[in-house]
């Protein structure tokens, strides 16, 4: 199935083949909560822009939670989501022998709740913008983002939080935008 242990950071060790990365599938997903988790419920599984189907999702729960949650409902998921996804991401990371899987999307996840909650309420074409822009600043990574995910590579917490942390940036920088549109 898969190896959950890390590469080897030690560069003192001796030169071998590292053990190759590891392309998740849907049995991946099931394997391990913090896969299911991390991989967005399968949504990073897509062969085409996984980050983008894990907004979408992201977008597509947010639309099934909100008639239920208050705001201190959505401050606590996306707190404990912040954490429970550091733990998830990280993991997961591992377990794929790749510091920032495009496939990991629970980052996208997380962040976009973040950005339509805060702009909530929003019309149908408001939130299209608030994805669009949301999409723009996490694929460009230039600014805050590049300097989050340049900063916080690697196996372990610090890389697991570098995963969240560039995404938190393009949304910081989304509700920036929307702002400053909308005053």
């Amino acid at each position: 199935m898969f190896d959950p242990t890390p590469p080897s950071r030690d560069p003192a060790a001796p030169a071998t083949k590292a053990p190759p990365t590891v392309r998740p599938t849907g049995a991946f997903v099931l394997a391990h909560p913090a896969h299911f988790i991390a991989l967005g419920a399968g949504s990073g599984l897509s062969r085409f822009a996984p980050g983008t189907a894990g907004t979408l999702w992201a977008w597509a729960a947010f639309v099934l939670l909100q008639p239920f949650l208050s705001d201190l409902g959505w401050a606590t998921l996306i707190g404990l989501g912040t954490l429970v996804g550091w733990w998830a991401c990280t993991v997961t990371a591992q377990h794929m022998r790749v510091a920032d899987s495009g496939h990991i999307v629970w980052d996208e996840v997380v962040a976009f709740w973040l950005v339509l909650w805060l702009v909530t309420p929003a019309s149908f074409w408001g939130q299209l913008v608030a994805f669009a822009l949301f999409r723009f600043f996490d694929a460009v990574k230039f600014g805050p983002m590049a300097w989050a995910d340049q900063t916080f590579k690697g196996f372990g917490p610090r890389g697991g939080f570098g995963i969240l942390l560039d995404d938190f940036a393009a949304a910081g920088c989304t509700l920036l935008v929307i702002a400053l549109w909308r005053y």
